[in-house]
């Protein structure tokens, strides 16, 4: 169950990352859950690191970690995922 939670809030996290960043994405809905993942990490650690990853009620600022490490993830990625496709389009 543990990894069926990790998708869905992948794929939530992912696709508000999507809409918040401007300009339209390339990336397929795999690799926007993917990078939700990660970003879900991301934003984990700097929780844990910065000492807000468990709090009474509901963790809000662990929450907003989490949604600007898939921004930064689903930029970063996007733009990588572009170059790397442009470059295979070139070559054949």
């Amino acid at each position: 169950m543990t990894w069926l939670w990790a998708i869905i809030v992948g794929l939530v996290l992912g696709l508000i990352a999507k809409a918040l960043i401007p300009g339209k994405q390339q990336i397929p809905l795999w690799l926007t859950v993917i990078f939700g993942m990660l970003g879900s990490v991301l934003g984990n650690w700097a929780a844990t690191g910065l000492g807000v990853a468990d709090t009474k009620g509901i963790d809000w600022i662990r929450h907003l970690l989490q949604l600007a490490g898939a921004v930064l993830i689903v930029a970063i990625g996007d733009r990588l995922w572009v170059s790397m496709r442009g470059h295979k389009r070139h070559a054949t």
